[in-house]
């Protein structure tokens, strides 16, 4: 499909464009007025601790190098490194699947295990994936890249040029960090000669979004000398960069709103179907979207919170609010579709392909050459739904596996003849190692084959006798609130096992079921001295997407706090369920997780024994000016508007801490941890927030902040694994005693 529009979420970079229809968006070649400079909030007082927001200032990185070592000297023991070992043997496991993206005759993984820590981009045949052990043609080391280069390269993706009709792959631009942050170096690599294309395309470092337009030009949205970028950090303006044309000198040809969040231009290259989009993103529920007609922009003339995809003769609309078009009112999170150039003209009619109910959302689509394809949830577990057009657009179920699993489909070529109407599914649980199949999608007159499993993940633990159950906790609401539960099957209810709950509730991303096989040596497997052994809860809080727009927009704003009112409903539950009790349970997440558990420790800290709050949202008076943060304003609000601190104030755990807690009420024991290169939510809200909470004497706050991996907070395996163990170290020991 084109016109993917990326998400800006904090744990998604604008470059992501990975999901169902958002939005896409764009200008007209010239920016519009700028809007006015931003002022301070009004009377805001003086922060005795901004001085650490100097990045790597000498002062500031001495107290990050200072809190690293006294948390490393108490935590880093024989049993950290143990549970480090385990949790690193599971992340290099060889017999791991090399998931592959299929372009012409190959198929394309990234990869990296112990051997090759910055990872092989690498590709095979089909006849040679299929066997037990695929032959691969290593393209590009990165470590070998690295060490000649004297970078700390982190391989970012890479971008193929799609060639003409029957010519094979030839070129590709290479995407790689130079510290794991959003910001990467964009380079044109020869896919015959596996190398850097002397003289070829070379982009400085910079957040950039590229896309061929064709073999000798880009549209690029990036960095160009003042006034370029959008107060979010990202690209306003948009260049054709022609080969061997300096990137100033390119011309511009798109331009948005410096108070937008980012632009871009993409081509799509389809046969038949070749055209320009152009994408103005708003903010992140408000886009445009243009169409290059007669060399200019013509905008697909839709509300701005309606998201837009093209796919060949078809446009596709998913509203986020009702939308209510010639008489007929459309409701958040349906699917609707009409011919583009029908719609172009004014005179389409909208056919509805999907309407959730209180229980459904549609999560993503895809497309064969004949067929649409869903994966939807039903009450947060997956269900595949079959599209055929030619059937009057006819919705039928795959039938993929059992309930609480995770299901994901998607096309495998649809542009090859031979496999057009071939997907893959992968199927997954918390208990269920990953399995990867192939299928024909068909009919009557062409008949199709069934999922055939091509790969599969072994178990990374025993978890034999553990199960996976669905409960519901009431929020302050009266709102049902699902959870998933991974326990041993004989659990005593009896408050006393320990438990760790993981949440996220934003920017309308749905927790699902999922295997983590890290998940087993780092906390599963744990028993306390008296036996107890661990369980694990995963919280589809308000905020998400797990219902739709709708469950998403409960949370927006002024509504945040039913985010955290869900998560300490969860808490509550499994106290009342008899499944744990505030001393034994532990909570995490990270980004707006992150933001969520400093509202756990500032608003709910009697539910919690200990707290892992990674690279997060903390300060909320001055998120709007570090890194990405201004990006995120249709989320939270904005601090410099009248009004909107009044009720950001309210989950401002950095501010929170100024209210007194009730008598007797202690803090949970916190790690706050983030990472230096992080260019998307930046380490200093998490610097200042563990400052603070240790002036003001509160006990077993501890802070750690690798130096490298950007908003990951890792950059390769062996740092992944470090902080993992760092976090279930910390959290055990702490609730599992």
């Amino acid at each position: 499909m084109s016109s993917s529009s990326p998400r800006n979420t904090p744990d998604a970079t604008p470059a992501d464009a990975s999901t169902l229809v958002l939005h896409d968006a764009p200008g007209n070649g010239a920016a519009p007025p700028s809007a006015p400079h931003r002022k301070t909030t009004a009377n805001e007082p003086a922060d005795p601790l901004q001085w650490l927001e100097e990045l790597d200032s000498q002062r500031a990185m001495e107290w990050v190098l200072a809190q690293n070592e006294r948390t490393e000297s108490e935590l880093f023991d024989a049993d950290y490194e143990a549970s480090r070992d385990a949790i690193l043997r599971v992340l290099d496991a060889t017999d791991r699947i090399p998931m592959v993206t299929k372009r012409g005759e190959h198929y394309y993984n990234f990869w990296r295990d112990a051997a090759h820590p910055k990872g092989l981009w690498q590709r095979t045949t089909w006849d040679s994936y299929q066997g037990g052990d695929p032959a691969w043609e290593v393209l590009l080391d990165v470590d070998a890249l690295a060490a000649e280069d004297n970078v700390d390269w982190v391989f970012s993706g890479a971008q193929m040029l799609r060639p003409t009709p029957g010519s094979p792959y030839a070129r590709a631009l290479v995407k790689l960090s130079p510290d794991g942050g959003d910001q990467v170096r964009v380079r044109e690599f020869d896919l015959a000669t596996r190398a850097f294309v002397s003289g070829g395309f070379d982009l400085p470092v910079a957040k950039t979004n590229v896309s061929w337009l064709d073999g000798d030009t880009l549209y690029v949205a990036t960095e160009v000398g003042e006034g370029s970028l959008t107060r979010s950090s990202y690209a306003r303006t948009v260049r054709r960069l022609s080969r061997s044309q300096e990137l100033d000198q390119a011309p511009e040809v798109f331009a948005i709103d410096e108070s937008h969040v980012l632009a871009y231009v993409s081509h799509d290259p389809t046969p038949g179907f070749e055209r320009d989009v152009a994408h103005d993103v708003i903010d992140f529920y408000n886009a445009k979207t243009y169409l290059r007609r007669d060399e200019s922009w013509v905008q697909i003339e839709v509300p701005t919170d309606v998201g837009v995809s093209l796919h060949r003769s078809w446009v596709l609309f998913s509203p986020q609010t009702a939308w209510t078009r010639r008489g007929k009112t459309h409701v958040p999170g349906s699917l609707l579709l009409a011919d583009l150039e029908e719609f172009m003209a004014g005179t389409a009619s909208l056919r509805e392909i999907f309407v959730p109910t209180d229980s459904s959302s549609l999560q993503s689509i895809d497309f064969t050459a004949n067929y649409l394809l869903l994966n939807v949830l039903q009450d947060v577990s997956s269900q595949i739904l079959v599209c055929d057009p030619s059937l009057d657009f006819a919705l039928s179920p795959l039938e993929a596996g059992a309930p609480l699993h995770s299901f994901s489909i998607s096309s495998v070529d649809d542009l090859d003849p031979e496999c057009a109407d071939d997907y893959w599914l992968t199927i997954t649980g918390f208990l269920t190692p990953t399995t990867l199949a192939r299928g024909t999608i068909g009919s009557a007159a062409a008949p199709g084959s069934p999922p055939r499993v091509v790969k599969g993940a072994p178990a990374r633990f025993d978890a034999s006798d553990f199960e996976v159950t669905q409960h519901f906790a009431v929020s302050d609401d009266g709102t049902r609130v699902p959870y998933f539960q991974v326990s041993p099957a004989d659990l005593p209810l009896d408050g006393l096992n320990p438990v760790l709950m993981h949440g996220y509730g934003g920017f309308q991303a749905s927790l699902t079921p999922g295997y983590v096989g890290t998940l087993g040596p780092g906390w599963l497997t744990r028993s306390t001295a008296g036996g107890r052994r661990s369980s694990y809860v995963v919280a589809n809080i308000r905020g998400g997407g797990e219902y739709g727009p709708r469950w998403h927009r409960a949370a927006l704003r002024e509504n945040r706090h039913r985010a955290y009112e869900d998560f300490a409903a969860v808490a509550r539950d499994l106290v009342a369920r008899g499944v744990t009790s505030p001393r034994h349970l532990a909570a995490t997440g990270r980004s707006n997780g992150g933001l969520l558990m400093g509202n756990m420790i500032t608003g709910y800290p009697e539910l919690f024994g200990a707290v892992s709050c990674g690279v997060p949202l903390l300060d909320m008076r001055r998120y709007t000016r570090l890194a990405a943060g201004h990006s995120w304003i249709a989320e939270y609000g904005d601090p410099d508007v009248p009004g909107d601190w009044e009720f950001i104030r309210t989950f401002s755990p950095y501010h929170r801490l100024d209210d007194a807690l009730p008598a007797g009420t202690a803090y949970p024991a916190s790690l706050i941890w983030s990472a230096t290169s992080d260019d998307r939510v930046g380490p200093v809200q998490a610097r200042k927030m563990a400052a603070r909470m240790m002036d003001m004497g509160v006990p077993n706050v501890r802070y750690h902040e690798s130096l490298d991996g950007g908003h990951a907070g890792a950059s390769d395996n062996a740092a992944s694994a470090t902080m993992l163990a760092t976090s279930y170290e910390f959290l055990w020991r702490n609730i599992g005693s």
